[in-house]
């Protein structure tokens, strides 16, 4: 399944497989943890 998330603020991110330690993810809500992945792709803010 792939999903595109939206930050509401800056964060540091990368790509998966260019960089394994910044390029997974935890969503949580609260305070229970609803989903975790990995980066496939990274779009910058214009």
């Amino acid at each position: 399944m792939i999903a595109k998330l939206v930050p509401l603020k800056p964060m540091v991110i990368e790509n998966y497989k260019d960089f394994p330690q910044l390029g997974r993810f935890a969503v949580r809500d609260m305070g229970m943890t609803v989903a975790v992945g990995i980066v496939q792709q990274v779009t910058p803010r214009k």
